[in-house]
């Protein structure tokens, strides 16, 4: 017995330019305003992360699954992978947050984790959708 499934219905233009927009927004987030601060040594980011006590290994770590991320947020066929384990990342950022560390917010890594989950979502394979 073979299995079929009917096609998923078509997304608006209207979604798919919102799909895109938020994906590329979510990129530039993870590339230029969380990655590269981090492979780069900026003054916050190495605080962050002394502060924790894990040492500058994982910050290394961090910026360059952040990087990798907001990349594959960018290729189609990626960026649903990509949304996944970015939300991975910002699970264990929320816990940072508010076990470890006396500065910053919460609440950041959440919203970009909902954002994220929307994405993931959105990106689910056609025959999930039927």
């Amino acid at each position: 017995m073979t299995a079929t499934f009917a096609p998923a219905p078509a997304r608006s233009r209207g979604t798919v330019i919102a799909l895109w927009t938020l994906q590329v927004l979510l990129a530039l987030v993870f590339i230029v305003g969380s990655g590269t601060p981090k492979l780069f040594g900026e003054a916050y980011a190495v605080q962050i992360f002394t502060d924790l006590g894990t040492g500058q290994w994982l910050r290394y770590v961090v910026g360059v699954l952040e990087i990798a991320g907001g990349i594959g947020l960018l290729v189609p066929r990626f960026a649903r992978l990509a949304a996944s384990c970015l939300i991975a990342l910002m699970v264990g950022a929320t816990l940072a947050q508010l076990f470890f560390l006396t500065e910053g917010f919460w609440y950041t890594p959440v919203v970009l984790g909902v954002l994220l989950g929307v994405v993931a979502w959105l990106r689910r394979p056609a025959s999930v959708r039927a």
